[in-house]
């Protein structure tokens, strides 16, 4: 059974997680479908990724069925985390170094490594009856699929210690609060208003866009001096596109700029 489906329109990719019976977990199927679905998204026209569930869950976390193989089964541990989970964790990282603006839309519920999943996007987008949870220790585990990079990167060391130690339900005012849902829209109103934000970022100047994405996520790791650097590189790249010359001559004329991505 197909675990996720995934089109590109009008330039807009979407990926979807289709595992309802699992509650769209992240298992070891779905996460190799994700990776291969972005490599030949990134290959393609796309501007612009985003990452949804299906009926009403984003992600309910992990692989639920790897867990209790890792209790009754005879292999090695190790051989086990190589075979299975390094993949999971490392499409949240694919995700994370996406080229592309990346865009989560979450509808319900993203609890542990489908949380990590939803904040390795750019933005998350999340309707009222969202929720959210780093709830590792319900299943007695430490975090994984990047969380301990992501997560405090976001809401700072000890929230995000705090976070994993209470193991807390947040709704979506509270993840909105926190900054890991960067906006919430009313339910009934979810999908247009969170579709029109991808439209937005989708129609805007790709290449500026895609370095702007590279650059503040590097920023934190880099001098000041080294942020100036590579401001100025991503700058003389983005000179050349005719997306600046279309922003430019719009904002001359005062006119609404039509980027092409290019």
């Amino acid at each position: 059974m197909e675990t996720i489906e995934y089109e590109i329109h009008d330039q807009r990719a979407t990926i979807t997680i289709t595992n309802p019976e699992l509650r769209n977990a992240l298992t070891l199927d779905t996460a190799t479908a994700i990776s291969d679905a972005l490599a030949q998204i990134e290959d393609s026209n796309a501007r612009c990724v985003v990452l949804q569930g299906s009926s009403g869950t984003f992600c309910a976390g992990g692989d639920i069925e790897l867990m209790m193989e890792g209790l009754t089964s005879e292999r090695d541990t190790a051989e086990l985390m190589e075979e299975a989970a390094y993949p999971i964790n490392r499409t949240v990282q694919r995700v994370y170094e996406c080229p592309l603006p990346t865009i989560a839309k979450v509808d319900g519920a993203a609890f542990g490594a489908g949380a990590s999943l939803a904040i390795a996007c750019d933005v998350v987008l999340a309707s009222e009856q969202a929720t959210m949870s780093f709830g590792f220790r319900r299943v007695g585990l430490s975090v994984d699929s990047g969380t301990s990079y992501l997560l405090p990167r976001i809401v700072g060391e000890s929230t995000a210690k705090d976070l994993v130690y209470s193991g807390d339900l947040l709704d979506a005012a509270e993840a909105a609060e926190l900054g890991l849902f960067n906006r919430v829209y009313p339910t009934d109103t979810f999908d247009e208003k969170a579709n029109q934000y991808v439209e937005n970022v989708t129609t805007g100047p790709t290449v500026g866009l895609k370095h702007s994405k590279q650059l503040l996520q590097r920023g934190l790791d880099r001098s000041f001096e080294e942020v100036i650097d590579a401001e100025v590189d991503a700058i003389e790249t983005a000179f050349q596109t005719d997306d600046f010359a279309e922003g430019v001559e719009s904002f001359l004329d005062e006119s609404t700029p039509t980027f092409e991505g290019e």
